[in-house]
């Protein structure tokens, strides 16, 4: 495996850190910014809203680009904009950082899977791409605790100068050791286009982004409600939090071994032990080790369905493989902004952090009857199929 592929996934793993990292300090930013929880919460969904609206447009404008200088571009103007939310006044500045950041982020991911696909022969993709995918997992069991630990000790603004600095690390190893690859045969637009046009896809992008919003908006006030609600010192919020990102690093690898052969029982599974702690968390909000428990197992069901999600639009939209990949992108981003936002109108409304997971168990209750609607599409699409071949139907 060239090492260009590391250096990929670490450049992943410092910008995954900081999309993740306010969750862990939203008491921290809305003291120092004079805002509500729920108005710091929207720093989450800032951010997912930059990745939404960047993931698409990016793939798109990034198909001829040569490969290293997009690439060192995107980090630059994301090193960048942590500097100004390093140094933001106020909440409004700091916002537009983030979505700044997340933005070229967003081209930054489209940018580096393309270019970890051209640098590997045709059976170690998957492998490349586990290897550039797995930065975000490791900013999840990682970054997420190390960067609520030092936005507690040194402030939430040292958090930004740390992600500032390994983002410039990573720029120095793309420099280094990524050679600056001119795509080959790009896809043109116009047929990606139409490879979209299948509605079992959207159907898969809605359960992305329903699934997201329950797991998010739950996770991004979680901090906030062991500490108000349990009565949790702050100090032991990062050790929580490691375990949610425990839980999830075991939930995606389980669930991404299982994808290529079951992935509806992968989801079923997923969706049901989502909304079953969604709806214990709910329940047990004023108790501390229930609530600590279930942290992780949040993290495991939430993440569970991922690999699932993620691989499954690529067989649905085999002619679309840069956008149908980007759309998931930005499905997924969908549930970020969604969850965090639902979130802060329960707050806001005075409903207290125990609505926050009853908001997401009707969500994950949502997605389940989405999957219901989607495997009935798929069957009487195969048997269709099988009718007019005279052959069996597949059941997946």
């Amino acid at each position: 495996m060239p090492i260009a592929i590391a250096v990929l996934g670490f450049a992943i793993f410092a910008q995954g850190t900081s999309e993740l990292m306010i969750a862990g300090m939203l008491p921290e930013i809305a003291s120092d910014l004079g805002v509500t929880i729920s108005q710091a919460g929207l720093l989450v969904s800032g951010f997912a809203l930059g990745m939404l609206i960047g993931a698409p447009v990016l793939a798109v404008g990034t198909l001829r680009w040569r490969r290293r200088r997009a690439l060192l571009l995107f980090l630059g103007l994301f090193v960048l904009a942590h500097i100004a939310g390093a140094l933001a006044p106020g909440y409004h500045v700091l916002l537009v950082s983030r979505f700044i950041g997340a933005f070229v982020y967003a081209g930054f991911w489209a940018v580096a899977a393309s270019t970890a696909m051209a640098l590997v022969p045709m059976e170690r993709r998957g492998r490349a791409m586990s290897v550039v995918a797995g930065g975000l997992t490791v900013a999840t069991v990682i970054g997420l605790p190390a960067g609520t630990w030092i936005g507690q000790n040194l402030g939430w603004r040292g958090t930004f100068w740390v992600v500032t600095a390994l983002s410039a690390v990573a720029m120095i190893g793309v420099l280094a050791k990524v050679p600056d690859i001119t795509p080959q045969n790009a896809p043109r637009v116009r047929d990606e286009l139409r490879g979209l046009a299948v509605p079992r896809l959207w159907l898969s992008y809605a359960m992305t982004s329903v699934s997201t919003a329950a797991l998010l908006g739950t996770f991004t006030y979680l901090a906030a409600m062991l500490v108000e609600n349990t009565g949790m010192d702050a100090r032991w919020v990062p050790l929580v939090l490691l375990g949610y990102g425990i839980g999830a690093l075991v939930g995606m690898a389980l669930g991404g071994r299982a994808a290529d052969t079951r992935p509806i029982g992968v989801l079923a599974a997923g969706f049901t032990g989502l909304l079953l702690v969604s709806v214990l968390i709910a329940v047990f909000s004023q108790q501390m080790v229930p609530v600590v428990v279930l942290a992780v197992l949040l993290g495991f069901t939430g993440f569970g369905v991922n690999p699932a999600l993620n691989s499954r639009v690529f067989g649905i939209a085999p002619d679309a493989p840069t956008l149908a990949a980007a759309g998931s992108t930005a499905a997924f981003n969908v549930g970020i902004t969604l969850g965090p936002w639902l979130g802060g109108l329960a707050l806001t409304a005075g409903y207290g952090y125990a609505a926050i997971p009853w908001i997401g168990a009707v969500l994950a209750a949502l997605v389940l009857v989405l999957l219901v609607v989607e495997v009935r599409a798929r069957r009487a699409a195969t048997s269709s199929t099988a009718a007019g071949t005279r052959e069996p139907a597949l059941v997946e």
